[in-house]
């Protein structure tokens, strides 16, 4: 996303953070406010909007089947957290993202607020992510990592294996084709 169009996605939202701020329990400020019609539902931790794919920080939901990615199958559990994270967004009256970096495929790192709660939090609680702050920190939202450490410490444990520990064991290398 561009310089000029995050300004105006901060100074749309501004009035939107100002109107809401009292209401939810994180500090709303530096979020985005994401056009919910225009987000297109990929997998429990990612979704794109306009041309911006957004990988949510913090967990880690289990893979759905990705050929283009080199996975070939579901996980077990992908489809039902993929379901839940569409009904979740889908049902959200606000989206607010708060941006961190890109990665190296390009998408928005980002934390990810629906009417106020934050998304992985819900995930987690239902058992359908990990957390992942243990393990790369808390990328400068100290109150989101808290906040996914303890859902993550008085939730279910998930009924998957980690899904890090999942691609590596089941990611197939594209065949060379003789056009690339």
């Amino acid at each position: 996303m561009n310089l000029s169009r995050r300004i105006a996605w901060l100074l749309l939202l501004l009035a939107v953070v100002l109107a809401c701020a009292s209401a939810s329990r994180f500090d709303l400020s530096g979020g985005v406010l994401v056009p919910k019609e225009r987000v297109v539902y990929d997998d429990g931790d990612t979704f794109t909007f306009d041309d911006t794919t957004v990988r949510i920080l913090g967990i880690d939901t289990p893979e759905i089947a990705h050929p283009e990615h080199g996975f070939l199958e579901d996980q077990p559990y992908g489809r039902e957290a993929a379901k839940r994270a569409e009904e979740l967004l889908r049902g959200a009256k606000e989206i607010v993202i708060f941006p961190y970096q890109e990665d190296q495929y390009g998408r928005l790192l980002a934390h990810v607020l629906i009417d106020g709660e934050h998304f992985g939090v819900k995930m987690i609680e239902e058992g359908l992510a990990y957390e992942t702050v243990s393990h790369y920190g808390d990328n400068g939202f100290p109150q989101f990592a808290e906040a996914l450490l303890q859902a993550a410490e008085n939730g279910p444990a998930p009924a998957f294996t980690p899904p890090h520990e999942w691609r590596r064991e089941h990611r197939v290398e594209r065949a060379p084709t003789g056009t690339d």
